[in-house]
């Protein structure tokens, strides 16, 4: 069952600005399209990609490693730090529970799969506790 929680934060009523919190194993369903997309894994899943294969001395793997790094440029540099901010985020908003939708970085609702469904109990969530 979803639990709904309210963080306490300013923002306006009219803001929407949805994110999705959870691991890449627990894909959200769904039409709503969100401002952001968490994977709590993410970060794991990168530093696995840098050290596949490695040999078992760190001598000889630190060069391989070097040489991914440099290899993915730009581009993994963003993904990583996508990937960690994204951790840190989750973590500063205090959330215990994937998958989480939160909207304004307000409200929470945890354990709800369908994004639609989720925004449909926040949406009630605040019409009753403006």
């Amino acid at each position: 069952m979803a639990l709904l929680v309210g963080i306490v934060c300013s923002g306006a009523a009219a803001a929407q600005e949805v994110w999705v919190i959870t691991e890449s194993g627990q894909p959200m369903q769904g039409t709503h399209k969100p401002a952001r997309v968490i994977e709590l894994d993410a970060p794991q899943r990168i530093e696995a990609e840098l050290t596949t294969g490695l040999p078992g001395d760190p001598q000889k793997a630190a060069p391989i490693v070097r040489q991914r790094l440099k290899d993915g440029g730009a581009s993994l540099q963003q993904r990583m730090q996508t990937a960690y901010q994204g951790v840190t985020d989750a973590w500063s908003m205090g959330i215990t529970t994937i998958p989480a939708v939160v909207v304004d970085q307000r409200y929470v609702l945890y354990g709800e799969t369908n994004i639609d469904r989720a925004l449909a109990r926040i949406a009630q969530h605040r019409k009753e506790r403006p």
